[in-house]
């Protein structure tokens, strides 16, 4: 591998001058040049020689290496152009010997494609990255929405994102975000990272989180009755269930026999409730569905 010196925002900024490539903030970009918290980072997705990792935004590679170091077969997803062809460069003896390939384009059009590509189930691939801030939501929702729990995942992400990612009942970031990660997953912030880790410095901490799958899997029976329900009772945070459970009800249904049967209270707000709450009122709502 030739690759930079990723602790040092200076060689980093003279590569991305001698290629002309300008900084997206549109994409989020920033590289995390502190040795350490790669280091630790890394670790938490327990790499075993020979297993499946994606990873989401490799930038000019610096996890990418680590994450070969320890005998992945590394799926890079990375939009941006310049760095891609700088990835290419740097683990050209990886893509050779079939450890390390690029997929190119937006990872929030492309991971399903690469799944069917690849013919494996999610639970059998690791998924790490450090997110960029403006899709770190949209993407985790969208797998897990998707049916997807990979075994492991690790997210370097803003530290609200984090945040609302492990927020328990009765707190004020629990949110539809909230029940849909640990629908599928147990969450633990993990490390800390201030601004001074990365180049460019953003105007936000960030912090490390991993994700397992939870022990005891909230079963419901129909996935889109869930998702769509918990969206529903989120959309108007100051509002009871009640009130915002109206717009799914088919005609002639009766909301206080639904939440009666669900064990649910009506008068409740959507912070307040679990994922196993959730999940009996979607299930309720299924079974009245014509």
């Amino acid at each position: 591998m030739d690759c930079p010196d990723y602790n040092s925002p200076q060689a980093l900024k003279k590569i991305l001058d001698e290629k002309g490539f300008a900084m997206q903030k549109r994409f989020g970009q920033n590289f995390l040049t502190s040795p350490d918290a790669r280091d630790k980072i890394v670790s938490l997705l327990s790499v075993v020689p020979g297993e499946d990792v994606w990873e989401v935004g490799p930038g000019l590679g610096a996890m990418s290496g680590l994450l070969l170091e320890k005998g992945a077969r590394l799926t890079a997803f990375e939009l941006d152009r310049g760095f891609i062809s700088l990835l290419e460069r740097y683990f050209a003896q990886e893509s050779g010997d079939g450890s390390f390939r690029i997929v190119a384009g937006d990872v929030l059009k492309n991971w399903k494609g690469e799944l069917s590509r690849c013919g494996k189930d999610s639970s059998c691939i690791k998924l790490f990255g450090n997110l960029p801030y403006n899709i770190a939501a949209t993407f985790i929702a969208d797998t897990v929405t998707g049916g997807s729990c990979f075994t492991r995942c690790v997210f370097t992400v803003q530290r609200e994102v984090a945040d609302r990612m492990r927020a328990r009942p009765g707190s004020k970031d629990n949110s539809s975000f909230s029940i849909l990660c640990q629908w599928f997953y147990d969450v633990k912030a993990c490390v800390d990272l201030a601004p001074g880790c990365f180049w460019p410095r953003p105007n936000v901490a960030s912090q490390a989180v991993l994700f397992t799958p939870r022990k005891k899997s909230v079963q419901v029976q129909d996935k889109r009755t869930f998702v769509n329900l918990v969206h529903a009772l989120f959309s108007q945070r100051r509002k009871t269930l009640l009130n915002n459970i109206k717009p799914l009800l088919p005609p002639g249904v009766d909301a206080e026999f639904l939440f009666e049967r669900a064990g649910v209270s009506k008068g409740e707000r959507a912070e307040n409730l679990c994922v196993e709450e959730f999940a009996s009122l979607a299930d309720a709502l299924f079974s009245v569905r014509p």
